[in-house]
């Protein structure tokens, strides 16, 4: 049993609002109709929930207030019926069966769901909320397959509400530097995108170790990550992907692989037993891709202490049977605008970051960042899994960690455009994202609020390549029946 953790351009978002298809949110509307705040119910109460449950009852408490959340784990909704009395609530926050959405949203008058849900429910919850009278904020990915997409397509148009992906990587200061780069014309037209994204062997190991490792759950790293990565693009180049081709495999994690490098027999699990806990058997210590669970205090307190429940491991080996996701990708996407994007993921690196190359008729960008310069085993950092979401210091005497965006104009020297970064996770990119969610969006020149269409089409770079790694062959995206055309003017 899984756990229930974890733009279109301005101008679009403008032309599609009368088809209640933009990005402005309408629980803000609603709130200041009523003169008071948008009554929000959380659903999901793993990892990912924590920075909605902080904004609401810290910065954003004069505009929003946490109605009720929900789980199918009653000892995670108790994690935060704890932090919510840490950050100065009154007293406890209401809970309900996940069964009973749509009867809680219409009793309790609720204004938005956000959704921080495995993604292979959001589908259903995102639907569901919009049927019951909520708009939705979901975690990216919006859903993992074209029968989703179809079902969200069909309740969007039926219901007229809104549906926010949570892109927070484009509020992220050196991806909005590089956008505001290409949208000045400073390199011309767009011809090209070369992306590689490396994870390493601590946050790239623990999508192998998690429930994403099915592909029936995350629908693969095309989809649970790249996700994000597809939505960048989009959106730096104002560009829509109309055919890819995919290819990739499962070449560093699980049985086989580690059977082929002979690294012998392994436990299931990272975290030992408590027989061998107290035997002082345990070898986790001295294992670079396991887990233990009791190391990390929040990890525990989530996940660990409430296996009693529903089951879930946490902490599962990256060497066993059942995995069923790809660890190093390549693909091929061509626009519809005429660019054509090469894109690489590679799951197992020793190192952390990106690196992105924009091609153009009048120059190049390259922007260039380190989240984590190497994973020394010797540290105590290894459970700092998102190195861009909580900042680390490992260097090495060759790698830093940093960022650069350069620019080079043909026939001018190269130039480097300065990152201001912020506080907060992501450069400070987080606290502007919650910041549109629960004040509404302004006037943004970078139409960095996104909406259900932005989700839509990052996830459909996805599944064309899912179904493309099945078949060997290029997908149009229009022939997937993802219950609307994305193409513009279509």
């Amino acid at each position: 049993m899984v756990n229930t953790a974890e733009s279109t351009s301005a101008s679009e978002a403008r032309s599609e609002s009368a088809d209640g298809l933009d990005a402005v949110p309408g629980a803000q509307a609603a709130a200041a109709r009523r003169g008071g705040k948008a009554r929000i119910a959380l659903i999901g109460t793993g990892g990912r929930s924590e920075m909605y449950i902080r904004a609401i009852f810290d910065k954003h408490a004069d505009t929003a207030e946490l109605v009720a959340f929900s789980d199918v784990n009653p000892g995670r909704v108790e994690f935060y019926q704890q932090l919510i009395q840490e950050l100065g609530a009154p007293g406890p926050v209401a809970s309900f069966d996940p069964a009973d959405l749509t009867a809680f949203i219409q009793a309790n008058n609720i204004d938005r769901v956000i959704v921080t849900t495995p993604d292979y429910t959001h589908a259903d919850y995102i639907v569901e909320s919009l049927r019951a009278g909520a708009d939705v904020v979901v975690e990216k990915p919006l859903t993992i397959d074209a029968e989703g997409c179809r079902r969200i397509t069909q309740a969007v148009h039926e219901t007229g509400r809104n549906v926010v992906v949570t892109f927070n990587y484009r509020y992220s200061p050196r991806n909005s530097a590089l956008k505001e780069i290409i949208q000045s014309g400073v390199i011309g037209k767009v011809t090209s995108v070369d992306f590689s994204w490396v994870l390493d062997t601590v946050h790239g190991a623990d999508y192998f170790r998690r429930w994403h490792r099915e592909k029936k759950n995350s629908g693969g790293l095309l989809i649970h990550k790249a996700s994000h990565h597809f939505d960048l693009v989009n959106w730096w180049i104002d560009d829509v992907p109309e055919r890819v081709f995919a290819s990739g495999g499962l070449k560093f994690y699980g049985d086989k692989n580690a059977a082929e490098r002979g690294l012998g027999p392994r436990p299931e699990r990272g975290t030992p037993d408590a027989d061998a806990s107290a035997a002082g058997t345990s070898g986790s210590a001295k294992d670079p891709f396991a887990l233990d669970l009791r190391e990390d205090e929040r990890l525990k307190a989530l996940f660990l202490d409430n296996e009693h429940y529903d089951g879930y491991r946490r902490d599962q080996d990256v060497f066993t049977g059942g995995i069923t996701i790809e660890d190093n990708l390549a693909l091929v996407v061509e626009y519809q605008g005429g660019p054509r994007l090469s894109y690489s993921l590679n799951a197992h690196s020793p190192w952390e970051g990106y690196r992105v190359a924009v091609n153009g008729t009048e120059g190049r960008a390259e922007l260039e960042v380190v989240e984590r310069a190497a994973v020394l085993h010797s540290t105590d950092k290894k459970t700092v899994v998102d190195p861009s979401a909580t900042p680390v210091e490992e260097e090495d005497a060759i790698r830093r960690n940093g960022e650069r965006l350069v620019v080079q104009r043909h026939w001018e020297a190269a130039y480097e455009v300065p990152i201001v970064n912020g506080e907060g996770g992501h450069g400070g990119g987080d606290e502007l994202l919650l910041s549109d969610l629960f004040n509404g969006p302004g006037e943004d020149p970078l139409g960095r609020p996104s909406g259900y269409l932005d989700g839509l089409r990052s996830v459909s770079v996805g599944i064309a390549g899912n179904r493309s790694l099945e078949t060997s062959l290029p997908v149009r995206i229009a022939d997937l029946d993802l219950g609307i055309d994305l193409r513009r003017g279509k």
